[in-house]
């Protein structure tokens, strides 16, 4: 008896899940209806808004829906008053998680996701996330723009997202559902969209993840680290121009004032009080008094003809004269001058007769 539960004691050992194949191991993770042996104790339900403009979808395909939910044993509610769907479990439901699955189906339903792909949500290998971007950015044109980016021209950004994650994304308003086996995809896509709405542009990641699907063909590989072979981009802050302040103009609180009438302006001179008689006088003095201006302008005008034109003054020549007490300072240094050579002679001492006699000249010879 002990060595045949020795050998028991052997075969139940704890078993490592690499050894068990997967079709094994998704046949004892199955939860079927005969597995919760009684129903609910307490009902739960889940309500979500959606935007007018799928009233008419969902109106169309609530059928469908019905449909999928009731072989759950779930209950739905479609509320087109006030534009919202509810899910809620019955005495029918046979698993208790089925109930989260449902209100990740309306939630996709509400954002834009067709039916046909919304309903994959009920299996128990597929899950789904909704990333909200619209509070990532504040300014509308920037977050026009990043979100485009997402899309890429044609659609074909998207589109290489879904097939490197293998995850279905769709990019409404400012949510972007997706819709995957793995979560670890679904993290990546979200990592995408987080970081384009950070100004990360898409292909990095893209180019990235590319890398890393060949990596993962290679099992030599498996237990070492990708680093080496990831590319790093470097930040780039490029200057934009500064746009120039517009000082916005105060708006006043109260209107304008109105622009008076005619009568206003009658009763503020006192001419509305006035008799008919008078106010004709008052009527025949400004007429004359507009044709007294007005012939005076005229006259004025026709004089301007007969003014002679101003000729140019005749240039006046400049004649250097000298004053008298110039000329008596310049004889006065002259005979300073003079004074101060015949000093210097006298002060030399004796010189020769020549200096002092005048001697005739000698006649040139003839040749």
């Amino acid at each position: 008896m002990g060595s045949d539960a020795k050998e028991v004691e052997e075969k139940t050992g704890p078993i490592d899940l690499a050894d068990v194949p997967e079709e094994e191991q998704k046949k004892a993770l199955q939860f079927t209806a005969g597995d919760m042996p009684g129903p609910l104790l307490e009902e739960s339900s889940f309500a979500t808004l959606f935007p007018k403009y799928r009233e008419s979808y969902l109106r169309e395909a609530w059928p469908l829906v019905t449909k999928a939910l009731e072989k759950h044993g779930v209950a739905c509610k479609l509320d087109l008053v006030d534009g919202s769907m509810a899910v809620s479990t019955t005495r029918k439901t046979w698993d208790p998680f089925v109930i989260l699955k449902a209100r990740d189906l309306i939630k996709l339903l509400a954002r834009s996701v067709p039916f046909a792909q919304a309903v994959r949500v009920l299996d128990d290998d597929m899950s789904s996330d909704i990333i909200k971007i619209g509070s990532l950015v504040q300014n509308k044109e920037r977050f026009v723009k990043r979100r485009q980016r997402l899309l890429g021209p044609g659609g074909n950004t998207l589109r290489a997202i879904e097939l490197l994650t293998e995850c279905y994304v769709m990019i409404q308003g400012s949510t972007v559902s997706a819709m995957g086996r793995s979560t670890k995809n679904l993290a990546a896509v979200r990592r995408i969209v987080e970081d384009c709405m950070k100004n990360v542009h898409p292909i990095y990641h893209i180019k990235e993840l590319m890398i890393r699907n060949e990596l993962a063909k290679d099992p030599k590989l498996a237990n070492e680290s990708w680093d080496r072979f990831l590319p790093r981009f470097k930040k780039r802050n490029v200057k934009q121009p500064k746009k120039k302040l517009v000082k916005k103009k105060k708006r006043e609180v109260f209107p304008p004032a109105p622009t008076p009438s005619k009568i206003d302006l009658q009763l503020e001179s006192g001419e509305y009080f006035l008799r008919p008689d008078e106010k004709r006088a008052r009527e025949l003095e400004k007429k004359r008094a507009k044709s007294a201006e007005t012939r005076a302008q005229k006259d004025a005008e026709r004089a301007k003809d007969f003014v002679a034109p101003k000729e140019p003054a005749p240039a006046a020549k400049k004649q250097k004269r000298e004053s008298e007490s110039d000329k008596i300072e310049a004889l006065k240094n002259k005979f300073k001058a003079q004074a101060q050579v015949r000093d210097k002679k006298r002060s030399q001492g004796d010189g020769a007769v020549s200096d002092y006699v005048q001697t005739k000249k000698k006649a040139k010879s003839k040749a």
